[in-house]
């Protein structure tokens, strides 16, 4: 996003001090907007997200650090996806194309049928109802919110099922510690995802 935001406004570093984790790709870029004085009708902004997707597909490219799945995740997915009683849906703030990029580099994206994403709405706290009224449309069972449980490793995820009744389980495998986890909301707050016995406990409540 940074390399785009160069690219288009000849601004360098430009998400600087601005919060990323849990926050959707259009929040994100709607405060870089406001700090730089670009206004929304900027006929370069109707290119961002094609040129962010460009910068980042040579970036997926690119050897590198930082490029790993946390662990237990794919253990956890496969052990969810042979099940009949759970449904996985995706619930990000990612554009959905740039999630596909991510999800499919490290083959993980077929584990998810639908879900929403930061297309869907610059709030996160609206996405859960999306994700929920897109799993009926695509086959999926119709449940209400308080059926859901999203894991994420933000604070803003703990809000996110909050906002909509939600079970959440934190994770601390990103920017946030337990405590901090604990501290925003969230009622179980896990280490990490790698004991799949224990999650899969969790999430059955």
């Amino acid at each position: 996003m940074t390399m785009a935001f160069r690219e288009l406004f000849a601004i360098d570093n430009a998400f600087h001090g601005i919060p990323l984790p849990g926050r959707t790709d259009s929040w994100i870029l709607a405060d870089a907007l406001a700090v730089h004085g670009i206004p929304r009708d900027s006929p370069d902004l109707a290119r961002f997200t094609e040129v962010y997707l460009r910068h980042l597909t040579t970036e997926l490219d690119r050897p590198g650090a930082g490029k790993t799945v946390m662990p237990g995740v794919r253990e956890l997915l496969d052990a969810l996806a042979d099940r009949g009683d759970v449904y996985l849906a995706l619930l990000t703030g990612n554009y959905e194309t740039a999630a596909r990029m991510k999800l499919e580099y490290f083959d993980l994206w077929r584990y998810f049928a639908c879900g929403a994403f930061g297309d869907d709405a610059p709030d996160r706290n609206r996405l859960l109802p999306k994700a929920i009224s897109r799993i009926a449309a695509c086959g999926g069972p119709v449940i209400e919110p308080c059926e859901a449980v999203v894991i994420g490793d933000t604070p803003l995820d703990v809000a996110c099922a909050a906002a909509s009744g939600a079970r959440c389980i934190a994770v601390a495998t990103g920017n946030f510690s337990v405590s901090e986890l604990r501290a925003a909301g969230a009622a179980l707050v896990m280490q990490d995802l790698s004991d799949t016995a224990a999650v899969l406990a969790a999430i059955a409540g």
